[in-house]
């Protein structure tokens, strides 16, 4: 996932499937996997005090000082700034916001009592009470530039075996005894060819995948879902996590394609397409990226398959609500009000910072949790688009 890493080129839940993706991607033609429901949420505390009926701008938010924060500056401005604001099915982002809560941070912590009894009001209700409590801040580059970049990032769905088999060879790994974070392994190259490397990984393969492309997918990714067999014919839903990497620069293999001139869709079905006229040129592409992801598995049950897997922020993420960002310019668990418009999708709602990735630097950058399985990877694999963003931050006091 992109809070492991490099996100993107980059099942069932127990409650109810929402339908609101689906108009969320007319735009593209396919949605990715819904958030759950509501998640209930344990000792309900009673609700917050009353909120105004009207959005609430006071004090004067033009006298309020820019504020800096790391590679970003937050320029605070009037609620009618937000595109779609009255728009958004605030309710879906509750969702996200009640994973936050779960590790909040000190600057949200004492508003996360409120967030959990706004759970089952209404959505004005919620958005006054966001007006309340909240002032939108823009968000800038330190050079004043309010505009940025959009991608996108999912949990791809695989069949896997627990044993190699026929058709399902390529293994996923655990981390190798005495990894270090902060010392390069072996590449992906050492890994196939190096006996002391396939030493260190012996008897450490968690399952084993149809092809190198599906390998790479979930390293990129930084976690997947697997339909795995078992040795004894058994079949599960298991997850495999991020749990490391072995200290190797990531290097994009579809860059690698379009730089050697093989190809000019360097999509995942573009470079799958050039694999299968070129299979013997397999291990060549594949070592164009050196970094290699180790997974740890973890359990999939019917409650966990409606939420992603956990980001940066160590929260499951909703998909559709939760984004990955560079934390040196949005902290973990901030509300934001984001707003796309491209070709691929128009986004004008409020996710939850929970995630980032290597690849997400800068003030206005975000990477976009589109769920799990075919449809989120296709969404995934195209969104490339402009951005704006606003951090919802406590009023002063």
């Amino acid at each position: 996932m992109s809070g492991a890493f490099y996100p993107h080129w980059q099942v069932l839940p127990k409650h109810v499937v929402l339908a609101w993706v689906v108009s969320l991607l007319v735009a593209c033609g396919s949605a990715p996997v819904q958030p759950p429901a509501s998640v209930p949420a344990t000792a309900e505390p009673a609700p917050p005090t009353s909120v105004p009926e009207t959005a609430v701008d006071a004090p004067d938010l033009s006298t309020l000082p820019p504020l800096q924060r790391g590679n970003s500056r937050w320029v605070a401005v009037p609620w009618s700034d937000l595109p779609g604001l009255q728009a958004d099915t605030l309710f879906e982002a509750w969702n996200a916001w009640l994973k936050s809560c779960e590790r909040p941070g000190d600057v949200f912590a004492a508003l996360c009592p409120q967030v959990r009894a706004l759970s089952i009001a209404t959505a004005q209700e919620q958005l006054q009470w966001l007006q309340a409590q909240f002032v939108p801040y823009r968000v800038e580059s330190q050079q004043g530039r309010s505009s940025g970049l959009l991608t996108s990032y999912y949990e791809p769905e695989f069949e896997a075996r627990r044993r190699p088999s026929p058709g399902f060879e390529v293994p996923l790994f655990q981390p190798p005894v005495g990894l270090n974070a902060r010392t390069p392994w072996f590449t992906r190259q050492d890994i196939d060819t190096r006996p002391e490397a396939q030493a260190a990984l012996n008897g450490r393969a968690i399952a084993y995948v149809a092809d190198p492309v599906q390998a790479m997918l979930m390293q990129i990714q930084g976690s997947g879902r697997l339909r795995l067999t078992e040795a004894d014919g058994r079949v599960q839903w298991v997850r495999l996590a991020y749990a490391g990497n072995n200290g190797q620069p990531y290097k994009s293999i579809g860059r690698w394609l379009l730089d050697q001139g093989e190809l000019r869709d360097a999509s995942w079905p573009g470079i799958r397409a050039w694999l299968l006229q070129n299979p013997q040129r397999t291990q060549e592409l594949m070592w164009q990226n050196p970094r290699v992801v180790f997974f740890k598995e973890e359990v999939l049950n019917s409650f966990d398959s409606g939420f992603g897997p956990k980001g940066a922020q160590g929260v499951p993420l909703t998909p559709g609500r939760s984004i990955a960002v560079d934390p040196q310019s949005i902290p973990y668990g901030t509300p934001v009000w984001l707003a796309s418009e491209g070709s691929q999708l128009t986004l004008q709602r409020l996710v939850l910072a929970q995630d980032t990735g290597s690849a997400i630097r800068g003030a206005v950058r975000a990477d976009y949790f589109a769920g799990w399985g075919t449809a989120a990877g296709e969404l995934a694999g195209q969104l490339n688009q402009p951005l704006r963003l606003w951090v919802l931050w406590p009023r002063p006091r």
